[in-house]
């Protein structure tokens, strides 16, 4: 397996403990997403062993380099304008002489599910930093064919 579909897989396996985790909140069950997270491990172990096109030349490590800052770059952007729209979200208090209690306009985006998206963001980051890589891999020739 290349790495690239290996982070693919981390991706998936992290969005679907991300769902297991909604899932084991809203039954109450903190036990399942404990057992998920290990059995999620487990998984990633199993398949990095499947990698095969582990090298670690000069060449590859300026692809990593410059997909990782790209991730960071773009991804910071996001998250924090998202979780600064949540801190506001959060603290937003009404105004009370011209506001009547009960009022307040509806949530944008209740608390609850803030905590849900920002873990969502972090999954997706890594389809980000593979998107990333992918593109990069192709810039600095890593995809191509040897002709000998």
């Amino acid at each position: 397996m290349k790495k690239n579909t290996f982070f693919l897989i981390v991706g998936c396996i992290a969005l679907a403990l991300l769902l297991i985790f909604w899932y084991s909140v809203e039954i109450h069950a903190p036990l399942l997403i404990e057992i998920a997270f290990f059995v999620g491990i487990a998984l990633v172990y199993l398949a990095k062993r499947k990698v095969t096109d582990i090298i670690n030349d000069e060449r590859d490590v300026k692809i990593t380099e410059q997909a990782t800052m790209r991730t960071m770059q773009v991804f910071w952007v996001v998250f924090c304008a998202f979780s600064i729209g949540a801190v506001m979200e959060i603290l937003r208090v009404p105004a009370f002489p011209r506001q009547a209690i009960g009022t307040r306009p509806p949530d944008i985006l209740p608390p609850r599910m803030m905590g849900y998206v920002q873990l969502g963001l972090l999954c997706l980051m890594i389809f980000l930093y593979v998107g990333f890589r992918i593109y990069y891999a192709k810039k600095y020739g890593d995809f191509e064919i040897d002709e000998e």
